[in-house]
């Protein structure tokens, strides 16, 4: 019986070192990022962190146009999750491709690659001939969520 009751407390020690961690990784990123240790974060200092503007304005709490360490937590959370969706979106759209390419009757399918990465789709891998290679790339682009198409296709 000891040892159940144990295993909680191992559990939430781990995860207190987790959160520990995680606000030590924070701290250090934020004193990166304030260039001008103001002891806050303006939208310029952190202008060269990719799709962080939608983060900074929804953890800007009190719409300042700044964010101190807490908000700048909250924004790290928010932006870790924009970047997962991301990351789900793109898997998805990858998987539409693959699935319309398999539909699509006198295409090697098998042997196009799809990749995608913010909606943008790359397609490797061989193709029989040009005519192939362009069905490709016309049933790709009408996937709903594909931005674009590249081309990494080689005729053989």
């Amino acid at each position: 019986m000891k040892y159940h009751r144990a295993i909680p407390s191992v559990a939430i020690s781990l995860a207190l070192y987790a959160v520990a961690v995680h606000a030590a990784d924070s701290n250090a990123k934020f004193d990166q990022l304030d260039r001008n240790h103001d002891g806050v974060l303006t939208q310029d200092e952190v202008r060269g962190i990719h799709d962080y503007a939608r983060a900074f304005i929804e953890a800007d709490e009190n719409k300042d146009g700044k964010l101190d360490r807490t908000e700048f937590v909250k924004a790290e959370a928010i932006h870790d999750r924009i970047v997962a969706g991301k990351y789900v979106e793109d898997s998805v759209i990858t998987a539409k491709v693959k699935a319309a390419l398999l539909k699509e009757p006198n295409l090697k399918s098998l042997d196009v690659s799809v990749e995608t990465q913010r909606g943008e789709v790359l397609l490797s891998g061989f193709v029989k001939d040009e005519a192939q290679k362009q069905k490709a790339m016309k049933v790709a682009i009408a996937v709903n969520g594909v931005a674009s198409v590249k081309d990494a296709m080689v005729v053989r």
